[in-house]
């Protein structure tokens, strides 16, 4: 039988200034291991640690622009464009317009502060 999500809940977010994000589906909100859905709402300027996670990361980006720091370079993510970031691969996310970003990020599995591997300091 289908299952309703009522709502979301509000997770912490790390970086050096407040991001909401709602988590939908995933450990939090509904139990689910194998896969979480939140949608993103981060300020002008917000830059988060880099981290090297163990799931795959699909970030379709609704309002705003991401920039994605990786190994090879940086990468503008803008308002209808989407990136893909696999397991292991190390990346930072940041808001580079003043208006800030909404996106929905899909991580397979689940998001867990255990796997995400933030860069130290």
């Amino acid at each position: 039988m289908p299952r309703l999500i009522e709502a979301p809940t509000r997770i912490e977010a790390a970086g050096n200034k407040p991001k909401l994000i709602d988590e939908y589906v995933g450990r939090v909100n509904s139990g689910d291991v194998g896969v979480s859905v939140a949608h993103m709402r981060s300020p002008g300027g917000w830059v988060e640690p880099g981290q090297r996670p163990a799931f795959r990361e699909l970030t379709v980006v609704l309002r705003g622009a991401l920039e994605v720091s990786h190994e090879g370079g940086t990468m503008r993510v803008a308002a209808g464009q989407a990136i893909i970031t696999e397991p292991g691969e190390w990346v930072r996310y940041a808001t580079p317009e003043a208006d800030g970003a909404e996106y929905i990020a899909v991580c397979l599995p689940a998001f867990s502060p255990d796997t995400v591997h933030r860069d130290e300091g």
